[in-house]
């Protein structure tokens, strides 16, 4: 909201004259501390220079104010210069304003922005008219349509003008404000000579804090209080470059002085490096603080990611860090892909042993763990052997005991006394042999492939030796019906052409025989999908599909395998692997 303009405000009064920077015929100072700033060649063109590459970080991810911070310094900052452009019409006759005239307002604006004397504020006021008429000459250029005329180009001074904000913050010119950064850990304070107008721009939370005063002490701890110039610099370019280790406490920064589009760019941020490779691990760190603040996004992408690389997680350091919140939601999920229910508990009761938690929670811990998926010579040794399991025995005696029940008798036979359809009985994304089969397909883009595996018919001992065999069919361009060439009896032939882009991905798995054994069983099938990101090969999508489908909906529909860039290929192979679980049904007692 537009404040009413004040003449004569006395703190305007009182600043000395402020020399404009570029208002005189002398080129842009280099900014000291930068490298590779923009410069000016004889015609008064941006030269970019050897080694510009946006400050010089071209390596490092950006993260970008996008159009919100050039449309909110349009909505905002015309307003606060008085209305200058709603008050000067196309032809260059200034319309009639309906308070007050727009050359004062503009002054007015200018004292506020610079503290300058009215003689310099109006030549502020003329600079900025004529930047401002730039920036919207250029807007105007760019939303036109140019109907394909070869003649047509676009002007951008862009750059120039994020140049000489940098001056500004760089070398505290005309500053009409100070902002004093302290920590509880050091005595001394940073001092920033900032603008008013700049800084409200981006922040109502400044917006407020400076109405009445130039001079403010911000309290900050010390991990925001080193990211505390990337921030200013941000609201003054609308650009930041951070780290891994810097995302959150600068979404703290942008949370507490409400900096919407900064948040919102370091949460993308987030969400798109959960794959890169730190020495402590990031992934669990970034969850707990999407609970803390309430980024429910955030948070599932952390849950997803952990949930479908958690062998990754469970042999890293980050490993001790999960929360027992966390740990339990974990543990509650079917999708896990690791490589058997026996790393998981090996994990669990690494955990346990180093936070020892409470009873209660220990033993609820134990109890999420499905033991029907583990071997009975296996659960016979972490019986004797586990210190962590001997000291709970009591609290985990009857899943122990049911375990060993289900191994003992057919599945058939177990159903009819015991309820199979709970998460006990139901498998996760194991990645051992006997659970299913990895898929390198070289150069999936040229042609139909096939292959053929083998599982287990289930986890239970009393099946053990029974195997099942499965045929797995990959088409990189199968086209669906509604697609596919339609023929008549007229000359002209087809009616429609089938084309090679018009075709997706499929994959159908289908098993290779049927057995009086299926009864009471139904299977699903679940393809992991692996990428290389960061160095790293981890899963990036998992599709599952039951017995009465055979196919995988949507299959890597938005993935394009023609180019031999492609995300979804790692040195041009698709990378699948293939999990059959058995899900065990309760039987149908008849009545009497």
């Amino acid at each position: 909201m537009q404040r009413p303009c004040t003449k004569g405000r006395g703190r305007a009064r009182g600043h000395r004259r402020a020399a404009v920077p570029w208002a005189s015929g002398a080129g842009p100072a280099r900014c000291p501390g930068l490298t590779g700033v923009p410069r000016h060649n004889a015609l008064g063109m941006l030269d970019r220079g050897p080694g510009w590459d946006g400050l010089g970080l071209g390596a490092v991810p950006v993260v970008t104010a996008g159009p919100s911070f050039h449309q909110s310094m349009w909505r905002r900052g015309l307003g606060g210069l008085g209305g200058l452009v709603a008050y000067i019409s196309p032809g260059g006759h200034r319309a009639p304003a309906p308070r007050r005239a727009a050359g004062r307002c503009t002054c007015e604006a200018m004292v506020r922005l610079t503290g300058a004397r009215p003689a310099a504020a109006r030549r502020w006021g003329y600079a900025a008219t004529a930047f401002l008429l730039l920036l919207l000459t250029v807007q105007a250029a760019q939303r036109a349509d140019l109907g394909g005329d070869a003649t047509a180009a676009t002007i951008n001074h862009s750059l120039t003008l994020l140049q000489r904000l940098q001056e500004l913050l760089q070398n505290g010119n005309s500053s009409d404000s100070v902002l004093r950064v302290r920590t509880a850990a050091s005595d001394e304070a940073k001092v920033f000579h900032t603008h008013q107008l700049l800084l409200g721009l981006q922040s109502e939370v400044f917006e407020g804090l400076l109405r009445n005063q130039s001079v403010v002490t911000l309290h900050e701890p010390p991990e925001t209080a080193a990211l505390f110039e990337k921030f200013i610099r941000y609201l003054y370019c609308g650009g930041v470059s951070i780290l891994l280790h810097q995302a959150i406490p600068m979404h703290q920064l942008a949370s507490k002085y409400r900096v919407w589009g900064l948040q919102r760019g370091v949460a993308d941020y987030m969400k798109s490096h959960l794959a890169s490779e730190s020495s402590q691990g990031h992934v669990v760190g970034w969850y707990h603080y999407a609970v803390r603040v309430g980024d429910a996004a955030l948070q599932e992408s952390c849950l997803q990611f952990l949930a479908w690389n958690l062998s990754a997680v469970l042999g890293s350091a980050e490993w001790a860090s999960v929360s027992v919140e966390l740990l339990l939601l974990l543990l509650e999920r079917s999708d896990l892909v690791l490589h058997s229910e026996l790393e998981l508990y090996t994990a669990v009761e690494s955990w346990l042993s180093r936070r020892q938690p409470e009873d209660a929670v220990a033993e609820r811990v134990l109890r999420a763990i499905r033991y029907p998926m583990i071997a009975p010579s296996q659960l016979f040794r972490l019986q004797a052997q586990s210190a962590v399991l001997a000291r709970h025995h009591g609290a985990v005696r009857d899943l122990l005991f049911q375990a060993f029940q289900f191994h003992a008798a057919s599945p058939l036979h177990f159903a009819k006394y015991f309820d199979v359809n709970c998460s006990m009985f139901l498998p996760r994304n194991y990645l051992a042999p006997s659970w299913g089969s990895q898929w390198v397909i070289n150069n999936p883009a040229r042609d139909d492939r096939s292959t053929s595996f083998q599982t287990q018919l289930g986890p239970s001992s009393h099946d053990v030796g029974k195997r099942l065999t499965w045929n797995a069919l990959f088409s990189p361009r199968w086209l669906p019906v509604s697609l596919r060439p339609v023929y008549s009896d007229s000359v002209s032939g087809a009616v429609q052409a089938a084309r090679i882009e018009d075709g997706r991905p499929r994959l159908v798995v289908t098993p290779a025989m049927s057995s009086p054994d299926f009864a009471g069983v139904s299977f699903q099938k679940t393809v992991l999908v692996g990428v290389r990101q960061q160095g790293r090969v981890l899963v990036k999508h998992a599709y599952s599909f039951h017995q009465s489908s055979d196919e995988a909906a949507e299959f890597l529909a938005h993935a394009d395998l023609q180019k031999r860039t492609s995300e979804y290929l790692i040195d041009n192979s698709l990378h699948l692997h293939i999990i059959i679980k058995p899900v065990y049904h309760s039987l149908i007692k008849a009545k009497k």
